[in-house]
């Protein structure tokens, strides 16, 4: 007799399968066309976050079939259920935009419940837009099952007057349209053409920068990512780590032998050569957090100050993931990290072999317009800087891909603003001058609550023509689409007596990129007066629900903004139970 490939009484799936007891349990299955075999195979939860709110999510329905048909064909009993997805364009400039942080710990909350109250034994996550994807992989590390992530695709870029556009130009476009610079015609041209297919935003925003981060932390397997979500290529991957994840279970390979310190450090890298969004420095503690390991945005930072910049991706850049994925995708990137030195080629991935191994199969070489050679980057250090000084002692991110060394330090007086709403109208109506450094509080994951991204306010002013003429910081967050010397993050945040809520107009600050500065030309005297005469935190209206909870429940956005102690503290292990 065949011994089975897989021990079903080490995996949690027997509470709900095994036994005499559990006949109440296999009725419920066999409801549902399960047959015996397939009742005694392991349970693989497939997790999509599908909706209809946006594009971003719109094909991952039909990805997650195929992603069944993968498990099957592995030996496993694929269990698909759906959770929810708040997509930041849609949510962007207006109150929605509270509800974008809160959602990625919902995703994360919501797996996890759904995984242990019917006992699955594995995982695979597809999701679409940018909280769903740190929200799945942070599921995946809490759980520490056997796990493989799943990138739903980027978007097409649509095409105006012969020049590829995205959203980043629509936002951009209501800028140039409030400075009468563009016709309502011309407007509601571009926004027919500018989102062609499904897909998430098309450049190096948010999603496809931790869609990168999947591949480079080891949950996704090597350029599955790359395709855009119309590609019915995709199919392979969606099929490829169906199978993958049954021989992580054969293997007794969990999220967590994959998702460790020297993986995270990769992550980073691939986040600063790629001139990615400054979410990743927000999301990758946030998973590390759920590893039990200790990963801030400090260490964040120091990765990408010595990491080039060698992918030339909007914003900072020209090309769209579209454009990546022909040249040879991520995996291309890392080789050349590799080259250098700068990956731990060590690491465990989701295909059962370490990076090395699935690295040493890639044959493509940069192409030289999109993806640089190592040795001849776009600039020498990463996208993304990590700041600090007497207005941020526990750290700010600022993205300068794409600017030059005079861009990246710039000094001015403060424009005080309480909310984004109020930084909205003034810039709107013009109400700013050249030099100016806008100060946008009260925005953090607690004082927004929810920490709103600023890309309605960055996108006029860039819409505007101001984007190089004035500097902007926030305790809230900026959008993987936001250019220009816009610094987020700053923490303590403001309703936490950070001294970003100190701060009063005309304050002189300065931003220096090159050398990790962001300080005003206050004494310790002058700040701890200001703070002695201090009010407290703005009050807010969101005092019952969703909102309200992670407001009181977040921490600071150095360690990710999270909302419980993380694998640290951890003495129940669910795959053990």
């Amino acid at each position: 007799m065949t011994k089975p490939r897989f021990d079903k009484s080490r995996l949690p799936s027997r509470h709900v399968t095994e036994g005499p007891a559990r006949a109440p349990h296999r009725s419920y299955f066999y409801a549902m066309g399960i047959t015996e075999d397939e009742i005694h195979q392991p349970f693989v939860g497939v997790a999509t976050c599908w909706n209809e709110a946006a594009p971003c999510n719109i094909a991952l329905n039909r990805q997650a079939q195929v992603v069944k048909h993968g498990v099957k064909k592995g030996g496993g009993t694929p269990r698909e259920f759906t959770t929810i997805t708040v997509t930041d364009g849609i949510a962007m400039g207006h109150e929605g935009m509270r509800s974008s942080l809160a959602s990625r710990d919902a995703i994360a909350d919501t797996v996890e419940l759904t995984m242990r109250g019917h006992c699955y034994d594995a995982l695979v996550g597809l999701a679409g837009c940018d909280k769903s994807l740190p929200g799945m992989m942070m599921a995946m590390v809490r759980l520490n099952v056997p796990s493989v992530f799943i990138y739903g695709g980027s978007i097409l870029p649509g095409r105006y007057q012969g020049r590829d556009i995205t959203v980043q130009d629509m936002f951009e476009a209501v800028g140039q349209h409030q400075a009468g610079n563009l016709g309502d015609a011309e407007l509601a041209i571009m926004e027919r053409v500018a989102c062609p297919s499904s897909g998430a935003c098309g450049a190096q925003y948010t999603a496809n920068t931790m869609a990168c981060v999947s591949e480079a932390i080891g949950l996704a397997l090597l350029n599955s990512s790359g395709a855009p979500a119309p590609y019915e290529s995709r199919d392979q991957f969606c099929e490829a780590s169906g199978v993958a994840v049954m021989t992580l279970i054969e293997k007794n390979i969990r999220a967590r032998d994959i998702v460790t310190r020297k993986a995270l450090e990769n992550a980073a890298r691939v986040v600063a050569c790629t001139g990615g969004s400054t979410n990743a420095a927000l999301h990758l503690p946030a998973i590390a957090n759920e590893a039990g390991i200790d990963f801030d945005l400090f260490d964040v930072a120091d990765i990408m100050r010595d990491t080039p910049y060698f992918v030339n991706l909007r914003p900072g850049g020209q090309y769209v993931a579209k454009d990546l994925y022909e040249v040879g995708g991520v995996p291309v990137v890392m080789k050349e990290l590799a080259k250098a030195g700068l990956l731990h080629l060590d690491c465990m991935t989701a295909s059962g072999r370490t990076l090395g191994e699935e690295l040493d199969a890639i044959r493509g070489e940069p192409d030289g317009k999109v993806i640089h050679p190592v040795t001849a980057p776009l600039s020498r250090t990463g996208g993304v800087v990590g700041l600090k000084g007497n207005l941020a002692p526990d750290g700010a991110i600022v993205k300068v891909a794409g600017m030059t060394e005079a861009e990246q330090v710039f000094t001015g007086p403060a424009r005080v603003f309480e909310c984004e709403e109020d930084a909205f109208e003034a810039v709107k109506r013009r109400d700013y001058h050249p030099g100016d450094v806008i100060v946008i509080r009260n925005e953090g994951p607690a004082g927004g609550p929810g920490m709103r991204e600023m890309l309605a306010t960055t996108a006029a002013l860039s819409g505007q023509g101001a984007g190089k003429k004035v500097a902007l910081i926030t305790d809230g967050r900026f959008s993987g689409a936001t250019r220009g010397f816009c610094v987020g993050h700053v923490g303590p945040e403001a309703a936490h007596g950070g001294p970003i809520a100190l701060i009063r107009n005309g304050d002189v600050i300065t931003i220096n990129a090159l050398t990790g500065e962001l300080s005003v030309a206050l004494t310790d005297a002058e700040l701890a007066a200001r703070r002695a005469a201090w009010a407290g935190p703005r009050p807010t209206q969101y005092t019952s629900g969703a909102v309200w909870k992670f407001a009181k429940m977040c921490g600071g956005a150095r360690w990710g903004a999270v909302t419980h102690p993380g694998a640290k503290a951890e003495s129940h292990v669910y795959m053990d139970q």
